[in-house]
């Protein structure tokens, strides 16, 4: 199995850009250094060719003929290799011509100012001028002046011995460079990644009995690990939370089922204990049937519970369509009708129009039941419960349910859509209750992309908010 290290990374690309770097530096020292010897080599030749064209002298007679003077011939420019060079006169044509020029070297004076030749196994740089006046002067009406194209060649040896010497130079620099360079990126990536490895070995130590992310306060400062560790800590936050959830359902769960086994098991056991009269068996079992209907009714409402949650985390998907969901709070008032006019209390239902949204009709009734149960129940005999439907300017859905009982105090109000939680004692089992309807009508308002919020003030009523993404069902997860 490949493993990739970022270590491993940083120095590749390092020890990479170092090397371009590096040849880009030989490739630059060499190209400059060749330009500036190619340059001095240009500047010696035209030195020379200078000098000689100051060697051409004019004839004792008129006619402006020319000859060559070789006493004081300059030197070449390589002192092991000779220098080649030829003098024209306009009209006299090859004046004069090195004596070591090589057979078969045919140069025209015609041509570009710079070039180059091989000749003999030996690269050459020529020079050529043209246009230069004869500095010998004449007199005499017959004199008829000339002007000389010169053409000066030298030897590219000395140059190129001097550009490979500086490249060896300039690459020997630039390896010792190179290697001092990576040794202190190795010890600087080294301490660098050094948070990081403590970090890694803090995360080890995260169990289900240490949840805290110890790090000190050099690793906190540093920038690039800083959305890390706060992402990290929130995350293992999030999962000590809902760590202690599932073990508060667990809990909850084994509590809540154990007793209406006991009670079963007793009223069994009561009537085994001896003979009875057959409406004393009946009242037995009949009584044995309620517990076994109220576990039913609680492994349903656990059930649907995990199956909300389950969907809210992309475990399950659905094909759902969109509905109205004025429909779905008229059906649940419905439901809960019976149970508002036992306690005289009213009922209203007020919209503003259509409010569709992509949903299974049965959550969302069973959110409103329960929601409206609660409120129901909740508020004094006589009093009434409102019930809005309305569409926001931002495209969502708000459904509100309004009581006035006596409300909620503060220290239960942000765990009333808890699992199992009864901040009521009062609503014990003999009332009907689970402590599992609000925890699973945010459950299922979570699921569909929306949020439920509680508001409530003691002796004034409570106020349930579900906002639920309306003319954005497109964007509900399936």
């Amino acid at each position: 199995m490949l493993r990739t290290s970022i270590k491993g990374r940083l120095i590749a690309t390092l020890v990479i850009s170092q090397i371009v770097l590096a040849v880009g530096l030989i490739l630059t020292g060499v190209y400059d250094t060749e330009r500036r010897m190619t340059s001095t080599l240009d500047a010696n030749m035209q030195s020379r060719a200078m000098s000689v064209a100051a060697l051409v002298r004019y004839g004792e007679d008129a006619r402006g003929d020319v000859y060559f003077d070789e006493s004081l011939m300059p030197p070449s420019i390589d002192r092991n290799h000779p220098d080649l060079f030829a003098v024209w006169a306009d009209r006299t044509g090859l004046v004069a011509r090195s004596a070591d020029w090589p057979k078969g070297l045919d140069i025209s004076p015609d041509g570009a100012p710079h070039w180059g030749f091989k000749s003999a196994y030996m690269h050459y740089r020529g020079l050529r001028i043209s246009h230069v006046p004869i500095l010998d002067r004449e007199n005499g009406p017959a004199f008829s002046p000339q002007t000389l194209t010169i053409v000066y060649a030298s030897p590219m040896a000395h140059v190129r011995e001097e550009v490979r010497e500086a490249g060896i130079f300039i690459a020997l620099v630039s390896l010792l460079l190179l290697g001092i360079t990576v040794l202190l990126a190795l010890w600087g990536i080294r301490r660098g990644l050094f948070p990081l490895r403590h970090l890694a070995s803090q995360a080890a130590l995260v169990s289900t009995t240490n949840w805290e992310l110890r790090l000190p306060q050099s690793s906190r400062e540093v920038a690039e690990l800083r959305p890390l560790t706060e992402s990290m800590t929130t995350m293992l936050a999030r999962l000590q939370r809902s760590f202690e959830q599932q073990r508060e359902f667990m809990g909850n769960a084994a509590h809540e089922l154990k007793t209406p086994v006991a009670v079963l098991k007793s009223t069994l056991q009561s009537l085994l204990h001896r003979p009875r009269s057959s409406d004393e068996y009946r009242a037995g079992l009949e009584e044995s049937l309620e517990d076994l209907e109220r576990l039913e009714q609680l492994l349903q409402w656990m059930m649907r519970l995990a199956r909300a949650e389950q969907w809210g985390h992309g475990a399950l998907r659905r094909d759902l369509q969109i509905i109205d969901v004025r429909t779905t709070c008229e059906e649940a008032v419905e439901r809960i009708r019976q149970l508002a006019e036992a306690r005289n209390t009213k009922l209203n239902l007020s919209t503003n129009g259509p409010a569709p949204f992509r949903a299974d009709p049965e959550d969302l009734q069973l959110v409103w039941t329960n929601l409206l149960e609660n409120a129901v129940r909740y508020s004094p005999e006589g009093r009434s419960v409102e019930i809005t439907v309305k569409n926001t300017p931002d495209g969502w859905v708000q459904v509100v349910f309004h009581d006035h009982g006596v409300g909620i105090p503060a220290a239960d109000l942000p765990h009333v859509f808890e699992r199992f939680y009864r901040g009521d004692p009062s609503r014990n089992r003999a009332t009907g209750g689970f402590g599992l309807g609000l925890a699973i009508a945010k459950a299922l308002v979570e699921a569909y992309g929306g949020k439920i919020v509680a508001e409530s003030q003691q002796g004034e009523g409570t106020r349930m908010t579900v906002h639920l993404p309306g003319s954005k069902a497109d964007q509900v997860r399936e």
